[in-house]
């Protein structure tokens, strides 16, 4: 039995037959599926799938000891989210429909066409990572949660929105396919980008291309590199982005402004992850994970024929679109304060004070530049500053309004009496759960029953 890393573990292939073994996955190497185990003793399949993560199985149908019928079966029964893709030389309808019904997610016959197989692998790899998906994205929306916050420590949010966008990119962090972000210029793309990479774990770099302006010659050269002597003045080999972004993420930024012929390239490289150097003839693998992002309507762009319809849909394998700073407008104060004090440091200077008139004030303004905008806003605001607060003036562009004093809190109020101060929404939850656990004398299904809560999703909030 020849076994890969848990941790990579995509396929598994199973047959009796060690040259079908060694046959099968010298095919799916060359098709760019790697990963692969193989096991030819059958009484060994249940256990291995069991303790090691598998997204797919290639099962033999006739085999000594235990059958591919019996393995099917079980694995149905304990693993149905696994596709099994059934080889067999036994071709009758009888066969074919049995193991259909018993879970079989492909049926092919021996001597397997190659083209078959290997699209039959890809197509149960994709319902394997789209399920996987679904079940982590299950899991971040009922506990709230993230898994890696140290992946965006970088970006300073409070907005549900983007909690919510969070919470995706940990979702497709296993996927190797593309990512497709948009939203308007100066949102955070490329921060999101960059965090894409990050929970990927991936170990190679991560490599930044600005697609705007370039030309095909100039889009080619930079991302494909160059041959010796390709052209009049290349007197060195270039290797390329993309060759730098191997074992790593390649961001494509402002893809949108791509023309046609650079378009059909990068298509290429997208669906064959293979390409040519200019000036060569050997062909180049890549294995790099492209993320692209755009400013533009994209479905504008494919009705006026200016972006094709295979490559957007060969990119937005996963997509997502990050609010402009105006639909999440309770990231103003801690955006703020964070430019405030990163700018007065970085000028060593003391953080002026940022009155509430003031965020009030920019809460009411539109932002056209979205992050970006406010960053230059407060950059300017704290040079011009020379000690004290800023003001309204400091803002050049943003209208002062008038803000309400805060409505005085009867004593009276239960919630008053109880915490003090009108309480926050945590500081309420915290106080509930606590008081149930104090009812129940710590018995967390009967807390749970009061509360009105699952017992997993009272444990997730006691542990947070």
């Amino acid at each position: 039995m020849t076994v890969k890393s848990a941790t990579q573990q995509h396929m598994l292939l199973v047959d009796d037959e060690p040259g079908i073994l060694t046959e099968v996955s010298l095919l799916l190497a060359s098709s760019d599926i790697k990963h692969v185990a193989t096991i030819s003793d059958s009484r060994k399949v249940v256990q291995y799938v069991r303790e090691n993560r598998v997204s797919a199985v290639i099962l033999d149908w006739v085999m000594p000891n235990v059958t591919g019928g019996e393995i099917l079966q079980c694995l149905s029964t304990e693993h149905p989210q696994i596709p099994v893709i059934v080889m067999t030389a036994m071709g009758d309808v009888e066969t074919a429909v049995g193991c259909m019904r018993q879970g079989a997610f492909d049926f092919l016959t021996k001597p397997v066409d190659p083209n078959r197989l290997v699209a039959s692998v890809k197509k149960a790899l994709q319902v394997s990572e789209l399920g996987q998906q679904n079940r982590i994205l299950k899991d971040y929306l009922l506990a709230d949660l993230l898994g890696n916050p140290d992946a965006f420590a970088g970006i300073v949010t409070t907005s549900k929105k983007m909690r919510g966008i969070f919470q995706y990119i940990e979702a497709i962090a296993t996927s190797r396919l593309p990512v497709l972000i948009t939203g308007e210029t100066g949102a955070g793309k490329e921060l999101l980008a960059r965090a894409v990479h990050d929970v990927s774990g991936v170990c190679g770099p991560f490599i930044s291309l600005n697609a705007a302006g370039l030309d095909d010659f100039m889009f080619s050269d930079t991302l494909f590199g160059h041959k010796k002597g390709a052209f009049t003045g290349a007197d060195s080999k270039r290797e390329g982005l993309i060759a730098a972004a191997a074992g790593g993420t390649l961001f494509l930024d402002e893809i949108g402004d791509l023309n046609l012929a650079s378009q059909i390239k990068l298509l290429r490289l997208l669906q064959e992850r293979e390409y040519y150097r200019i000036g060569s003839d050997l062909l180049l693998k890549s294995d790099a994970r492209i993320v692209a992002a755009s400013n533009m309507d994209f479905a504008a762009l494919r009705n006026s024929g200016s972006f094709r319809n295979d490559l957007y849909f060969r990119l937005c394998a996963h997509e997502f679109r990050v609010p402009p700073l105006r639909e999440r407008l309770e990231d103003v104060a801690p955006l703020v304060d964070y430019f405030v004090q990163a700018f007065a440091a970085e000028q060593g200077k003391p953080a002026p004070f940022v009155p509430a008139g003031v965020i009030a004030a920019l809460e009411q303004y539109r932002f056209p530049g979205n992050v970006r905008e406010l960053y230059n806003m407060v950059h300017h605001a704290v040079t011009c500053n020379d000690g004290g607060a800023v003001t309204i003036a400091d803002f050049p562009g943003v209208s002062a309004v008038s803000v309400r004093p805060p409505q005085p809190i009867d004593p009276s109020n239960p919630l008053f009496a109880m915490f003090g101060r009108f309480p926050t929404i945590v500081q309420v939850e915290e106080y509930l759960i606590a008081e149930a656990m104090k009812v129940t004398g710590g018995n967390q299904t009967a807390a749970a029953e009061l509360l009105g809560l699952t017992r997993p999703t009272l444990c997730k909030r006691l542990k947070h």
